[in-house]
């Protein structure tokens, strides 16, 4: 079939009208918007915003200054609907311009210029073109049959008026169907636009083709080397991809944040979101935020020293000269608050800081009102002035750690594990303070999740998820939780911004919420809370990164290299396809036959057994002849219930 029109370049002078969709769960707009639009605003003639949801006075005031008309809308069928309304909202206006792009905020830029990239698609005689494509798949990733067509990616779809002005064009709009999921987006639009309007005879080009490269999906997998080539976007998924699947093919997202960094992108943009949007492991592994450490000082820049304070809960006062030299590895002077439970403890405590050295400007021992909750209910109680106080750009918090449940040399790796990556020498603490110091949004500091000695992976969250989630969203924490395990300080013991505790010190914590020693455990509010200032911290856009020594890194990689090479033994496939079959198998129980029985059905007849759940439902057939069969009193009662019920 051939067209009405054929495709033209685009105009020396030509009108080009730029809709741009935004979706926020808060209604915010996050500054990475205004910078991507603002980089845009000098390539369109009309920039018309469209936002899926509510909108703040906040997020407008940052929308008005880049764009000259903002559409509200109900958040419902993802971008494609919203690039729908947008169109029905420019009704005939449409025909005042050369070309019509549709993107949205699921990408960062301009990293590179834009341009270029306009420069080289304008002379390019076309009816649509796109930033990217996929290459065809056999068979679609998405159903498991079938095929995946070849299409330009969704994100930025660039249409010249030979197009929208068809009715080919009007009849996709108006018959566009409903897509209540993400998949429904994919399938049901990014799959099949560009074929549907290929093979209606509209001509089609990409700026940065997939034949260029060595996978099909270049834009999550070969994100460095499409800014070495001048890609202007990089998407947001290459950082909140499910990590297995990126490790597959080797997509390292901490290099291609180097790369915008080498190029100039605000970087700090791009974290500010990713924290507040993004599960905090997912992104602590895409993007890499793990440091190892040198022992020698080299990046702390001491014309720029940073006003700290060390808060340590000390309960074994024993420890005390322990802490202190920990704490004396920290550049320059600190002012020092120490909390313990009994008076007699802090005269120890005092009297131990007065035979030292003086390190600390300022020093204050505290004797708390309460032990309930220990350092948690110490820290965000006891010292709720020095977090809120403002007179600190750095808050260090420690507590005398032994862990002498879990046996000796248990407790003392989890020690260890935690004041080596924290304080474990000058030079190493000061590159640390370095981080806060280049970086400014980021919040916390803390080792990486202790797994020798203890069953962590997999588990981290044990029975503190529920409760989390409740107090979360009471304190207006809406940061996307982590699946298996949380990205937290387990031990409790980190290095912080005072601001990006904010939530949680603002908070009128009382020692009786912390339910006595007795609640100190899993699903105690203490528990809760060790696994929260991530969290917390990403809820005001700050991001957080785990440090390590070289020596702990040591320790630590060859342990877990190991059991994970035990693991995965007897599974074959690559690692996301083992994960892909262990979760759809579940739990195994305790290796019993009914385990296993039930695993057979999850993995080769799925969703049978709830149809059987279903089934047996005292109100169906089959269900009143299995209650017959197996509590004959039991029924004869339901039976009596169900002759009282009022008939309708």
């Amino acid at each position: 079939m051939t067209t009405k029109s054929a495709p033209v370049c685009f105009p020396v002078g030509g009108r080009r009208l730029l809709v741009y969709v935004v979706w926020d769960r808060r209604g915010g707009v996050d500054d990475f918007v205004a910078f991507a639009l603002a980089g845009l605003r000098e390539h369109a003639s009309r920039v018309l915003v469209v936002v899926n949801g509510a909108l703040t006075d906040e997020g407008r005031a940052k929308l008005e200054p880049v764009s000259d008309e903002i559409l509200v809308r109900e958040n419902v069928g993802f971008d494609i609907w919203a690039h729908k309304e947008a169109l029905e909202h420019v009704g005939e206006g449409i025909a005042e311009f050369d070309e019509v792009v549709l993107t949205n905020d699921t990408w960062f830029g301009p990293v590179r210029p834009f341009g270029p990239v306009f420069e080289a698609m304008d002379a390019r005689e076309v009816h649509f073109w796109g930033m990217t494509d996929h290459a065809r798949e056999e068979p679609n990733p998405f159903t498991g049959k079938g095929v995946l067509p070849y299409h330009l990616q969704s994100f930025w779809i660039a249409v010249r008026r030979e197009m929208f002005l068809s009715e080919e064009w009007a009849s996709y709009w108006r018959d566009l169907p409903a897509m209540p999921s993400y998949f429904d987006a994919v399938l049901k639009h990014e799959a099949v636009f560009t074929e549907r309007f290929a093979d209606a005879g509209f001509t089609h080009s990409v700026s940065y083709p997939c034949t260029d490269y060595d996978t099909k999906n270049p834009s999550l997998l070969n994100a460095g080397e499409l800014l070495d080539r001048g890609c202007p976007v990089v998407k947001r998924r290459v950082f909140f991809q499910f990590p297995p699947y990126l490790d597959h093919f080797a997509v390292v997202g901490r290099w291609v944040l180097e790369k915008m960094i080498h190029f100039g992108y605000p970087v700090e943009l791009a974290l500010a979101n990713l924290a507040r949007t993004v599960p905090p492991k997912d992104l602590n592994t895409d993007a890499g935020l793990l440091s190892v450490l040198p022992e020698v000082d080299v990046s702390f820049d001491r014309s720029k020293p940073l006003r700290t304070v060390v808060v340590a809960h000390i309960f074994y006062d024993e420890m005390t000269d322990e802490i202190l030299d920990r704490a004396d590895t920290l550049p320059g002077e600190y002012d020092l608050v120490v909390t313990t439970p009994e008076a007699e403890r802090a005269e120890r405590i005092r009297e131990v800081i007065g035979r030292r050295p003086r390190r600390a400007r300022q020093v204050d021992v505290r004797v708390v009102a309460s032990n309930e909750g220990r350092d948690q209910s110490a820290f965000l109680i006891g010292c709720r002035d020095v977090l809120l106080g403002g007179a600190y750009d750095l808050v260090v918090k420690l507590h005398s750690k032994k862990t002498p449940q879990d046996g000796f040399n248990v407790g003392r790796h989890f020690k260890e594990q935690q004041y080596e990556n924290l304080l474990n020498s000058a030079g190493y603490t000061a590159n640390l303070l370095a981080l806060f110091q280049r970086e400014p949004g980021l919040g916390l500091v803390f080792p990486p999740t202790i797994h020798i000695g203890y069953p962590t992976m997999g588990r981290g969250w044990w029975s503190n998820k529920p409760g989390f989630a409740v107090l979360a969203e009471q304190l207006g924490i809406r940061v996307p939780l982590d699946d298996l395990t949380p990205l937290a300080p387990y031990g409790s013991m980190f290095i912080a911004r005072p601001e990006a505790l904010r939530l949680l010190a603002s908070h009128e914590w009382q020692y009786a919420q912390f339910g006595g020693a007795e609640a100190y455990r899993d699903g105690g509010l203490a528990h809760i809370l060790e696994r929260m200032p991530v969290y917390a911290a990403g809820e005001l856009g700050y991001h957080s990164r785990t440090v390590m020594t070289a020596d702990q890194m040591a320790v630590s990689h060859t342990a877990f290299e190991f059991n994970f090479d035990e693991l995965s033994s007897t599974i074959p496939g690559a690692t996301y396809e083992q994960i892909e079959f262990l979760r759809l198998a579940g739990s195994t129980g305790n290796g019993r036959l009914r385990d296993f029985a039930r695993i057979y059905m999850r993995l080769h007849h799925p969703g049978t057994g709830a149809r059987m759940r279903r089934a047996m439902e005292p109100d169906r057939p089959l269900g009143r002849w299995w209650m017959r069969m197996r509590h004959p009193r039991a029924t004869m009662r339901h039976a009596a219930q169900r002759l009282r019920r009022p008939r309708v």
